[in-house]
């Protein structure tokens, strides 16, 4: 079971982070960052597995692959901001997790205008 695996990594990184920022606090992030590496490298083949059944039913279903491209996109563009947030709010920084945060949505926003318009366009294609 993965989760245990991953559940392990974060508390055995949780007790190192406790012991270790009593002497050398600047380490504690290191340790952190360093979890979280490895627990996305965990899931990594979950993810894998996920985008290509993602693939497969687009294909079925006559669905743009853009569009399931952009939607991936979005999700790790998701995924990745999260992970810095998080790490920049574990070293005490909350102003640059949320420019991260806004940032993030911008881009997100972006990259969604091509769906945003084919779906304008059939609403159009609808009412006229």
């Amino acid at each position: 079971m993965e989760i245990i695996k991953i559940i392990g990594i974060g508390l055995i990184a949780l007790i190192l982070i406790i012991v270790i920022k009593q002497y050398k606090p600047e380490f504690a992030l290191y340790i952190s960052i360093a979890a979280g590496l490895i627990i996305f490298l965990l899931v990594m083949d979950k993810l894998s597995g996920i985008i290509d059944l993602l693939m497969n039913l687009s294909n079925k279903a006559n669905i743009n692959k853009d569009f399931i491209i952009i939607l991936l996109k979005i999700t790790g563009i998701a995924i990745l901001s999260e992970f810095a947030i998080s790490v920049c709010k574990d070293a005490g920084e909350a102003a640059i997790a949320s420019k991260i945060d806004f940032g993030a949505k911008i881009i997100m926003v972006a990259i969604s205008i091509p769906i945003i318009a084919s779906l304008l366009e059939m609403i159009l294609k609808i009412m006229t």
